[in-house]
Parts: C-alpha cells; structure tokens; sequence
C-alpha cells in the first residue's frame, strides 16, 4: 500500500537509525536456542526495515533474506550489510501481496502484524523449523494510538499457533514491556 511506503520511507529517512544496530532481545537471547533446533541455515525476516535482525542473522551463518516495503529502509541495510561484511537479500515488496516462495529454517516476524499471512509462513517453514514472533499486544495504558487490527489480543498467539503441527516453546505475554507491551512466540514446525 503507498501510504504505508510513504509512512516508513519518512521513518527511515532521517539521519539516526529508527531501531538500532543490535537486533531484537529476543532474537539475541534466543539464538543458542534456534541454532541447535533448526535444520539450515536459511532465513527470512519479514518488515525487516533497516535490517538490523537479517544482518545479525547473516553474522551467525545464516543466508537471510529480508523483507520490506521501504526502499529506504532497505538502502540502509545494503549498506549496513557492507559495513559490516556480510550478504543478505533485500526484498522490496508489499506484504499486502507478497507470500514466501520458498522454504526457510527461520523466520522472523517482529513488530508487524498481519493475521492472514501467518499460514504462508507456516507453510514456507522447512519441517522443524522455527517461527519466532514478537509485536505489540493490546493491553490497558498502552502509550499511543493504534488501531486494534493491528494488535495481538491477550491469548492469541497460543490460539493461533495451537492449531499448527508443532510444538509452541516460548509463548509470553509482557504487559510491563519498557517501551510497549507485547506478546512473543517461538513455533517449531513438525518435523
């Protein structure tokens, strides 16, 4: 949709980084985790603006592929990628309308939601391999506006990824989050 590239080039657009360097918490503090679990090493992250989370991946040995509808996002992220010496693929591409076309042993899906293009991702999954999740929940005194839609309801990520073969291994909810709160999950797909 243009007005969300719009929305996300004028983010990416200033002279500071609009999410810092170091990838997600989560993913740092799971990645011992995922390497021992997942089959390969390809990955995809998904509304990866910048592309902190696919280059820190891209550091670990995976081959990442990130994703966003922001070319300026992802002219920083080519370029981060070459500070630092590694390779990853920046896809340019409206998640309205783009679906994986082939299989990964890791996806990412941090601060973004779209309910309808999780069963595309389970199904780009490689058996046993992980989908790890993280974005904002709906929860009393949240800062700011934001349209329900786009928010996880209390319990919904146990409801949807209980209905996947797999085995749910993390499914938390942090309504205390320093910044915002937010629900996570980390699916492995049936093997």
């Amino acid at each position: 949709m243009e007005s969300d590239r719009i929305k996300w080039d004028e983010r990416y657009s200033g002279k500071e980084h609009f999410f810092s360097f170091s990838p997600s918490r989560l993913l740092a503090k799971s990645l011992e985790q995922i390497l021992a679990l997942v089959p390969g090493r390809r990955a995809l992250d998904l509304a990866c603006g910048e592309g902190r989370n696919a280059i820190f991946l891209a550091q670990h040995g995976f081959r990442a592929c990130g994703v966003d509808i922001s070319p300026k996002g992802l002219e920083r992220g080519v370029r981060r990628a070459a500070e630092v010496g590694v390779t990853v693929e920046f896809v340019e591409a409206d998640l309205d309308l783009w679906r994986p076309s082939e299989n990964y042993d890791l996806i990412l899906n941090f601060n973004f939601l779209m309910r309808e293009l999780i069963p595309s991702l389970i199904a780009a999954l490689a058996p046993g391999g992980v989908l790890l999740m993280e974005t904002i929940l709906d929860a009393p005194g949240m800062p700011g506006e934001h349209r329900k839609d786009f928010l996880l309801q209390p319990g919904e990520l146990g409801r949807i990824f209980g209905g996947y073969p797999g085995k749910v291994l993390l499914l938390e909810e942090d309504v205390d989050a320093p910044e915002m709160p937010v629900a996570r999950v980390m699916f492995q797909k049936e093997g």
